[in-house]
């Protein structure tokens, strides 16, 4: 059906709105306290620095405006799902370009809950990478529509993910102190700003919550508790959530008792420090089945959704039982920066985990699926956990991950670690003809290593699979380090000029103290991990 001529006029001015109205500075500028100014870095850059974030800022709000009133004009449930979708998504954008505003001196912007580690590039460039991706997701939610809304909103689209893209791009210019280092002078004193002073841990996980994840479920102080036959506070989880405090900087811990919850669950970005408590894997199981087929954008359908950042959750299974007929099919979604797994199940078949953005973390978890079943644009490190290939629909192949890094300046990759690459049991009788893949470029820049991990004979010889043609393969990040078993041989890997065989200093670069900053925040939260290549 044709959108009625209010829908077009609407969208038409939306598209006229969000056309910036300042560039940006190609000059590389300091952000303030990220390091000692550098003499080409001046005042006016700096100003017109923040005055282009504050103006991106302004068009976003003017897009969320319009486009939040278009639901009750789309008849078309696909649209009305992928516009609120693209609502969601830019107020995400919002939030990450506000963080970042907040690191500029003078921004007017009053003291956040954000998630910042201390180090200011670090955290600025994925807080920007996240908002750069957010624009794309939003249009892949229009596949399967008409198209028509899609192209009307396109070009307001692309406008903010070009201002965002050259802010990220000066960010990372920004190269006078190394990735990893500590910040001196000015930088200094504003990174400790930005913490409470408990042993140099962030604000947002509390020193107490240090061993919340290794003692036993009885000996955790709760603050509710779900459970399905009413002998809690609430029945649902969506209920305990719906109930815990907005904005907290103290850690808010949820017990779901053992039983199955057939609900889709999610935790707002204004639901900060929750940690859902479960009795252990296939024990605790949140379930639902949203799909694409059944007319679900992929981002909505998840069965388990969290945007709220410092997210834990423990001894927990996430499921979307919807089955490999139904394609695109979520069972958690995870935007939440500076967030752990442990000990947790997820289990589906195509898109499985949709790590889409922001810095995670997941220690000794089961992961299933088969087509592209753990994908999106985080910085995600997984490390000692199970990688489970499924039994796919017939003439499927197999694809682990599918990374969606669609620009070289953002700083996001998946790094499995210490992990067990084999297979569900269904699939042991078909795995000489189902073909498992490591990994396939989703966009330009996908990138991936898998590192000190076992590969069973499922994997492929070829290791990596082509999304179509050629596309990517000069641009992709493909890497292996000191795999082992036999599907772990380098002998028939693929040739193409962005995989490569790493060597130890490459590998660091991919490791929780590098790659996530995962040693100013991890150790808070109780969860094991591994901090470089040794185990």
């Amino acid at each position: 059906m044709a959108p009625s001529s209010n829908i077009f006029s609407l969208l038409a001015l939306l598209s006229l709105l969000i056309i910036p109205s300042l560039s940006l500075s190609k000059t590389p500028c300091e952000l303030h306290g990220s390091c000692d100014p550098e003499p080409d870095c001046t005042t006016s850059q700096l100003d017109t620095f923040a005055t282009t974030l504050k103006t991106t800022l302004s068009e976003i709000q003017k897009a969320l405006s319009l486009l939040s009133k278009f639901t009750e004009f789309i008849p078309n449930f696909r649209q009305r799902t992928a516009i609120q979708d693209c609502v969601d998504l830019l107020d995400l954008s919002s939030d990450e370009l506000t963080w970042t505003l907040s690191q500029t001196p003078n921004s007017g912007v009053s003291r956040p809950v954000f998630p910042a580690t201390g180090r200011r590039k670090n955290d600025v460039a994925t807080w920007l990478s996240a908002a750069l991706g957010n624009q794309d997701t939003c249009l892949d939610g229009f596949e399967g529509t008409d198209g028509v809304v899609k192209e009307l909103i396109l070009g307001s689209l692309v406008q903010v993910t070009g201002l965002v893209g050259e802010i990220l791009g000066m960010v990372k210019q920004i190269a006078t102190v190394p990735l990893g280092k500590p910040l001196s002078g000015a930088g200094k004193q504003l990174a400790t700003e930005g913490r409470r002073l408990m042993g140099g841990f962030p604000s947002w996980f509390p020193s107490k919550d240090r061993r919340l994840l290794q003692i036993p479920v009885g000996g955790v102080a709760v603050n509710a508790t779900v459970a399905a036959d009413g002998t809690g506070n609430y029945t649902t989880v969506t209920d305990a959530i719906t109930a815990a405090p907005d904005h907290s900087e103290q850690r808010y811990v949820i017990y779901v008792k053992k039983g199955v919850y057939n609900e889709n669950v999610e935790v707002k970005k204004k639901k900060t420090n929750i940690m859902l408590l479960g009795d252990g894997k296939d024990v605790t199981v949140i379930t639902g089945n949203r799909n694409f087929v059944d007319g679900w954008t992929t981002f909505r359908s998840a069965t388990f959704a969290v945007s709220g950042n410092g997210f834990i959750a423990r001894g927990i299974t996430f499921e979307n039982s919807a089955g490999p007929e139904k394609h695109q099919a979520v069972a958690a979604r995870v935007d939440s920066d500076l967030s752990a797994f442990y000990q947790c199940s997820f289990k589906g078949f195509q898109d499985t985990l949709y790590a889409h953005s922001l810095r995670q973390f997941y220690r000794d978890c089961d992961i299933f699926g088969t087509v592209d079943f753990i994908f999106g644009n985080a910085a995600a490190i997984f490390q000692n956990c199970r990688i489970l290939p499924r039994k796919p629909l017939p003439n499927q192949k197999n694809s682990i991950t599918a990374h969606g890094r669609k620009d070289p300046n953002q700083i996001t990759g998946f790094s499995i670690q210490f992990c067990n690459i084999s297979g569900d049991p269904e699939l042991f009788p078909t795995k000489n003809s189902t073909e498992t893949y490591l990994g396939r470029p989703w966009k330009q820049y996908s990138r991936t290593v898998i590192m000190q991990s076992y590969m069973s004979d499922v994997i492929h010889p070829q290791g990596w699979l082509a999304w179509q043609g050629d596309f990517a393969l000069d641009t992709l990040y493909y890497g292996e380090y000191m795999n082992y078993g036999p599907g772990a041989g380098l002998g028939g890997r693929v040739k193409w000029p962005g995989y490569r065989a790493m060597g130890s200093v490459e590998a660091t670069n991919f490791t929780v103290s590098q790659f996530i900053d995962g040693g100013l925040w991890l150790p808070a939260t109780g969860v094991k991990f591994t901090a470089g290549l040794s185990f």
